[in-house]
């Protein structure tokens, strides 16, 4: 039996694998990869390796075990159809009888079109009579930290989110939900809505980002059209830039607020603030 983690080494996959070293012996946990090399520590580290593919079905074949729990990693390949390349994974799921699912949604409250590849994969999982956990990641803090040059540079925060209000929590948070449903018992059929304990709006993330910097940096909200020609100006594919100029004008709705405090249940622990990721960010 092997706790087995697809995407393993994608950003939040890398957290999973190094969270679940800490908890269970290397040897119980198999990676996902699409690349070995990427994977080599791990496997230096004792972690069984499986190469796969989500665009190639037959390389999932005989990859699961029964009894085995599974956390399925959304993709990050928006234009090749993700419902099916997740459906993959929950085929070979379904065929290997394995114990439970774990799945990388986005909250139930997201009406954005970035929410509707995670829909039809619930659907798909929910028909497959596969157990199930739902875990609905709400925003991460690396979708702003990551991203500090230009707002550094112009001295400005832009964003079509109005006063809206993020609940977001870091890529090491989720992780460790995910970890906890993987490794502990009674998660089966159960769904998680998971965000950072602290809600912020953008003029608080402008006002923490001058208090850290002694610069005067400004929220200077925008129209999703205009921040969408902002974003491909930047080289972003126009699709992608209006997906994520949707999930802004979903912030101003308050949708990306999630107050269940599901994720520092699981955890056992306060989410990471956003003003420390900050912090953190402006280090390096």
């Amino acid at each position: 039996m092997s706790i087995v983690v697809t995407g393993a080494t994608g950003h939040l996959g890398r957290h999973v694998v190094e969270q679940l070293l800490e908890k269970v012996p290397a040897e119980q946990i198999t990676a996902v990869v699409r690349n070995a090399e990427k994977a080599a520590d791990f496997a230096e580290r004792g972690v069984k390796i499986a190469l796969a593919d989500y665009n190639a079905p037959a390389s999932f074949d005989g990859l699961f075990s029964a009894g085995d729990k599974v956390l399925l990693v959304s993709g990050n390949e928006f234009d090749k159809g993700r419902v099916q390349q997740h459906k993959v994974v929950i085929d070979a799921a379904k065929a290997a009888g394995v114990a439970l699912l774990a799945y990388t949604s986005a909250p139930g409250t997201l009406t954005a079109a970035l929410a509707d590849d995670h829909r039809g994969t619930e659907e798909l999982l929910l028909d497959s009579g596969v157990p199930y956990a739902l875990l609905r990641n709400g925003w991460y803090h690396e979708n702003y930290t990551e991203n500090l040059a230009p707002v550094l540079e112009h001295n400005a925060v832009v964003a079509a989110a109005g006063d809206g209000k993020v609940s977001s929590a870091a890529r090491a948070d989720y992780a460790a939900a995910a970890v906890a449903v993987l490794t502990g018992e009674g998660h089966e059929n159960q769904t998680y809505e998971l965000g950072g304990d602290t809600a912020w709006s953008f003029t608080e993330y402008a006002a923490e980002l001058s208090r850290r910097t002694g610069k005067e940096i400004t929220y200077n909200p925008v129209s999703t059209d205009v921040l969408t020609g902002i974003l491909t100006g930047a080289g972003l594919p126009e699709p992608l830039a209006q997906t994520l100029a949707g999930v802004d004008a979903s912030i101003e709705k308050g949708e990306l607020v999630v107050s269940t405090g599901d994720l520092s249940r699981l955890t056992g622990r306060p989410t990471t603030p956003f003003s420390e990721a900050i912090a953190e960010a402006l280090k390096g």
